[in-house]
């Protein structure tokens, strides 16, 4: 009698060890192909800029503007796309830099359209201020992680949208406008949506 009890309680231990290890298994697996998935989904080739820009992303209002192609004077051009993952949004980024005389007249026209404006720092510094709303991180910094803009840099929102819910503002929604600094010359174009 106390043999085929023996055996139902190995069994029971046995099943139970290979159910949490399948699961954990699976966990890591999964963990991996995501993260690798993730660097994959992100586009830095400023080859992909005008086939991005005019075929990927779907919001053209967040876009118009996004000079429809790199300017042949452009110099020091970074760029980065992601389309979206798992909870994350979406990014459009084009860092170019250009004769100061261009510069100042885009900032002079895009201040003229701004919906807000700010000195330096990142979405996070700026949906924390009084009335303030998600602008972007200087994705296209050169560095790996998402970075403050320089004091230096002038950030214009062109356009925002809140479509978050009561009491859980900017849960969603899309911004998109230009970071200035004209102290090197350069202009940063964004779009955003979660």
């Amino acid at each position: 009698m106390k043999k085929p009890n023996f055996v139902k309680f190995l069994t029971v231990i046995l099943m139970s060890v290979a159910g949490v290890g399948l699961v954990g298994g699976s966990f890591f697996i999964n963990r991996h192909f995501s993260e690798n998935n993730e660097s994959n989904l992100i586009v830095k080739d400023a080859a992909q800029y005008k086939k991005i820009l005019n075929q990927t992303w779907l919001n053209k209002t967040q876009i118009k503007h996004f000079p429809q192609e790199i300017p042949v004077d452009a110099t020091n051009t970074r760029f980065i796309y992601s389309p979206g993952y798992l909870n994350g949004g979406n990014i459009l980024q084009l860092r170019i830099k250009q004769p100061l005389a261009k510069i100042k007249k885009l900032q002079s026209q895009y201040q003229a359209a701004a919906k807000r404006k700010y000195r330096g720092g990142s979405t996070n510094d700026h949906v924390n201020l009084p009335n303030g709303v998600p602008t972007t991180f200087f994705y296209t910094s050169g560095e790996d992680s998402s970075q403050d803009f320089p004091s230096t840099s002038e950030i214009l929102v062109l356009g925002v949208e809140d479509r978050g819910r009561e009491g859980f503002k900017w849960n969603h929604g899309s911004s998109y406008g230009v970071a200035v600094d004209d102290s090197v010359s350069e202009i940063v174009y964004w779009a955003e949506s979660w």
